[in-house]
């Protein structure tokens, strides 16, 4: 398999989760995360010619390139995970979405602090706040090894 740009990305992101106990907290916490963002950021910023435009719809655009361009299949994969996300979360009064969004960040600090031993590598290196979506979706599918 050739090399990808996301492999230096997955290298750095896998020394920081290599516990079960972290991995699952991962597993379950980053989709709330993810959820509860989207859940807050479905609120319209701007109308173009009666459409409305949300933040959410921005971020996902933002996800999106830069999964596909990390890789296609993985970042299409991600591109439609993401979306049905957002169309639940869109859904979500703003407390309901803040109660994802912060349980999903407790469940990181738990799988960092009781299980890993070691701080969340964002704290080091900000883009596994990117990578950490695409390397759950990648465990639940195995898209990629």
């Amino acid at each position: 398999m050739r090399a990808s740009r996301l492999d230096p990305l997955w290298a750095d992101y896998e020394a920081h989760h290599r516990t079960a106990g972290n991995k699952w907290c991962h597993a379950a916490g980053i989709p709330l995360i993810l959820a509860g963002l989207l859940g807050l950021l479905s609120v319209p910023v701007l109308t173009v010619e009666g459409a409305r435009v949300e933040a959410a719809l921005l971020l996902i655009a933002v996800m999106a390139g830069l999964y596909l361009w990390l890789d296609a299949r993985l970042g299409a994969a991600m591109l439609a995970a993401t979306l049905l996300l957002y169309l639940g979360a869109r859904l979500l009064d703003w407390r309901a979405a803040l109660g994802l969004l912060l349980a999903g960040w407790i469940l990181q600090f738990i799988g960092h602090g009781l299980y890993e031993k070691r701080s969340p590598a964002f704290f080091h290196n900000l883009t596994h706040l990117l990578v950490g979506p695409l390397w759950v979706l990648n465990h639940a599918l195995r898209l990629r090894r």
